[in-house]
C-alpha cells in the first residue's frame, strides 16, 4: 500500500490520522479500478465500468462521498478516456438464389421489373420479389405452432430487441449432426457468466452458419420435397431444455444458426411447440454468431410485418461494444 497525498488536513501523526488512512484505503484500489478502465473505454461501456468499480471500490467510502466518487470518476471517464466506436454486426443471410429453405417451401425468386433510363432521363430500377415465411434468417412467430400465438404483427416489440447472450454449443455440435442442445449447456454457462437475465434474446451459436449456403453440409441434403425431410440433419435445441427455459428463466427469444430450433431428425417438433405456447418467437438461420461475445451485445430483431404471418423474412443485427468485440 502507497499514498500521493492527504485529502484530509493531518498526518500520520496527529489526532488527524485516520485522513491518512483513508487515502491510503483509496489509492491502494487504484491499480484495479485502472485495469478496469483501460479495458472498457467506449461512451457505450460506461453503465459497464461503474458497475465493475463498484465491486472495486473500498467499503471505507460511504453515503454521499461514495455518490460524488462514482459522479466525478464517470465525468473522468466520459471526457478524457479514449473513444473506441462500438460496432454494428449482421447477423442475417441475405436473400438471393442461394437462399436455404425448408424443403417442402418454395424458395426466394425475384423478378426485374424496371431498370435504366426513363424517357425523363433518370434513372429507375424495381423489382417484384416472392418468398415462403419460414426461409433464410427469418422469424417463426408463436402462431407458427401454437394456435393462440402471437402472428407476427403482435409480437411485442420488448421480445425482438433487447440484450443478447451467446452460449457456444459448436464444439459438440460440429462432431454431432444431430446434437441436441441441453439444460447442461445452459447451466454450464451461467456457471462461468452468471444467471440469465431477464428478458434476454438467448442465442445458440452451433457452428453451422461456416457451411451456408452449402444445403448438404448445413441441412444434411440437397433434396427438396416431403421426402426429402426424412433426410434432415443438424443441431437444435432439446424439448427438455426448452421446457426448463420456460419453466426456470424469463427468456425474451431465442435463435441459433441452424434451419430449425428443434433439431433435424424431430418429428413432432416439441421445441416450437413449447416456446410458442409460451409465446417466445424463434429466430433462424441466423449467422455471425461467433462475432459476437458472450454477454453484452444488444440485439434488434425486426422482421417483415406481415399480418396474420406465422413467420416472416428477418433482419436481425447486434451492437457489440467496443470492450467485447472480438477480433
Amino acid at each position: 500500500m502507497y499514498c500521493i497525498g492527504k485529502l484530509g488536513r493531518g498526518d500520520a501523526n496527529d489526532k488527524n490520522r485516520f485522513s491518512y488512512a483513508y487515502n491510503c484505503q483509496i489509492v491502494m484500489h487504484i491499480p484495479t479500478l485502472m485495469d478496469i478502465l483501460q479495458t472498457y473505454v467506449s461512451h457505450a461501456g460506461l453503465v459497464i465500468v461503474m458497475q465493475k468499480i463498484k465491486r472495486n471500490t473500498p467499503a471505507l467510502i460511504s453515503g454521499s462521498i461514495r455518490n460524488l466518487f462514482y459522479a466525478v470518476l464517470a465525468c473522468v471517464i466520459f471526457f478524457t478516456l479514449p473513444v473506441r466506436a462500438d460496432k454494428w454486426v449482421d447477423l442475417s443471410h441475405i436473400f438471393n438464389d442461394d437462399t436455404i429453405y425448408w424443403p417442402t417451401s418454395k424458395g426466394f425468386e425475384m423478378k426485374k421489373t424496371a431498370e435504366g433510363k426513363t424517357e425523363k432521363g433518370y434513372y429507375y430500377s424495381a423489382n417484384d420479389f416472392a418468398s415462403s415465411e419460414h426461409g433464410g434468417t427469418h422469424l417463426d412467430a408463436p402462431l407458427h405452432f401454437s394456435e393462440t400465438g402471437y402472428g407476427v404483427e403482435q409480437i411485442p416489440l420488448s421480445r425482438l430487441v433487447g440484450m443478447g447472450v451467446v452460449i457456444d454449443v459448436s464444439r459438440r455440435a460440429l462432431k454431432n449432426r444431430d446434437y441436441q442442445i441441453t439444460i447442461k449447456d445452459i447451466t454450464d454457462w451461467e456457471q462461468v457468466y452468471g444467471r440469465l437475465p431477464n428478458n434476454v434474446i438467448l442465442l445458440f451459436n452451433t457452428g453451422y452458419a461456416r457451411f451456408w449456403p452449402d444445403r448438404e453440409k448445413y441441412m444434411g441434403t440437397t433434396e427438396r420435397g416431403a421426402a426429402a425431410v426424412q433426410k434432415l440433419h443438424f443441431p437444435g435445441l432439446h424439448p427438455d431444455a426448452a421446457a426448463w427455459l420456460v419453466k426456470n428463466r424469463k427468456i425474451a427469444s431465442i435463435g441459433l444458426d441452424t434451419p430449425s430450433l428443434d433439431y433435424g431428425q424431430s418429428k413432432q417438433f416439441e421445441t416450437h411447440q413449447i416456446l410458442a405456447g409460451a409465446q417466445i418467437p424463434g429466430f433462424e438461420n441466423v449467422t455471425n454468431l461467433d462475432a459476437l461475445p458472450p454477454t453484452g451485445a444488444m440485439i434488434v430483431a425486426l422482421p417483415m410485418k406481415i399480418g396474420g404471418g406465422s413467420g416472416a423474412p428477418l433482419r436481425i443485427i447486434a451492437r457489440v461494444p467496443s470492450a467485447g468485440l472480438r477480433d
